[in-house]
C-alpha cells in the first residue's frame, strides 16, 4: 500500500486512518497492532455518529 486514502472531513476518522502512515517504516510483523488501532478507532467514531457517547447504549 503506497497511497493513503484522502481526508474524509471526519476529524476521528482521519485520526484513525492517519495510524496507517506509519505501515511503511515498521516490519510486517508489527502491522497487526497498527491495524487494531485503526479499526478501534474507527469503530469508536462509528459509534458516535448517533450522538450517543462512547459506550453508553
Amino acid at each position: 500500500m503506497t497511497d493513503l486514502p484522502e481526508e474524509t472531513g471526519e476529524e476521528r476518522v482521519d485520526s484513525a486512518l492517519g495510524g496507517l502512515a506509519r505501515l511503511g517504516a515498521m516490519p510486517v510483523s508489527a502491522h497487526v497492532s497498527v491495524f487494531e488501532e485503526v479499526f478501534t478507532g474507527l469503530e469508536q467514531a462509528l459509534a458516535t455518529v448517533d450522538g450517543t457517547p462512547d459506550g453508553q447504549r
